[in-house]
């Protein structure tokens, strides 16, 4: 049976006493982006750091296309890469000249072609100014050409997005669906959760280095005890406030209102505007975001 390109099995770090990963067991799917949320401090980075060998766990253990990250570290690297939050660069070197020396590290011959080509496809191309005077967005750039300089079959992403302009996210999402279309498995961890939306179809999250919950969007929001409903109303004229008792909060403008209440109440809404000689222009249900499922999950609707 061929295994699971990402498995861990109650993957462990301790610090000092405290648990930063605790007994993490994960299986991600070849071809699957898979979303890695959690709040600071969470234990996401230092997961990661075990997944791709920079870290050794305190206890369980971790899998890449088979092969125990910890007995087989040359092994693993050559079939992962990496781009870690803050990626750093030789700042004297160009990023052409960065590239080189990795590649020398990775045993890559005649890498010029692949650098060229990767330098070209990140929006880097005919830049041959040192890398210490890039941008953040620049470093990023830079920074997912070295984690795909090698070819690899599981990719590691550590904050990707970050100090990236409005241009360089969409490139980074046309990569990412690119890198997946050619049978690649990614593990994206981001706190920007409009990203990871837009790229993933698997998500987990982490809290105190314990994985909370797993699955797609729409499965985390049915398996949560749903005690409320968000309603969206909107009306020709001034919105009143609505005298219902389920509602548990809402918030009014001059047109419209969003509305949280323990039943779903449209209805009774309706009702009430029309008695007030109001037409409605929108009386709906609000669909839940990302955000709403991880503030939910996380902080309990705080």
């Amino acid at each position: 049976m061929v295994d699971y390109p990402i498995r861990t099995e109650g993957l462990t770090k301790v610090y000092d006493g405290v648990k930063a990963v605790d007994s993490l067991d994960l299986s991600v799917d070849k071809g699957q982006v898979f979303g890695f949320l959690g709040p600071n401090g969470s234990g996401k980075t230092t997961t990661i750091g075990m997944m791709v060998g920079l870290i050794e766990p305190t206890a369980g253990k971790c899998f890449i296309n088979g092969m125990d990250v910890v007995r087989n570290p040359m092994e693993v690297k050559r079939v992962t890469g990496y781009l870690p939050d803050g990626v750093g660069f030789y700042s004297g070197l160009t990023a052409r000249q960065n590239l080189k020396y990795f590649a020398k590290l990775y045993e890559m011959k005649d890498a010029d072609a692949r650098i060229s080509e990767l330098l070209e496809y990140v929006g880097l191309g005919g830049v041959e100014k040192p890398a210490g005077t890039f941008s953040r967005g620049m470093k990023q750039r830079l920074g997912l050409a070295q984690a795909l300089l090698n070819d690899p079959e599981v990719i590691f992403l550590d904050e990707p997005t970050n100090g990236l302009d409005p241009q360089g996210v969409i490139r980074f999402r046309e990569i990412v669906k690119e890198q997946v279309k050619e049978g690649r498995t990614i593990f994206f961890s981001s706190h920007i959760l409009e990203e990871v939306q837009h790229v993933c179809s698997t998500i987990g999250i982490l809290l105190n280095g314990r994985l909370i919950a797993l699955g797609t969007p729409d499965e985390i929001r049915r398996s949560r005890d749903r005690s409320a409903v968000r309603i969206r109303v909107k009306v020709s004229g001034a919105m009143p406030h609505l005298s219902d008792p389920r509602i548990i909060e809402a918030s009014y403008s001059d047109g419209s209102a969003s509305i949280k209440a323990s039943a779903d109440i449209r209805d009774d809404i309706s009702r009430e505007l029309i008695r007030e000689g109001l037409a409605i222009r929108e009386l709906a249900i609000e669909e839940e975001t990302l955000e709403d499922v991880f503030l939910e999950t996380v902080y309990g609707g705080a």
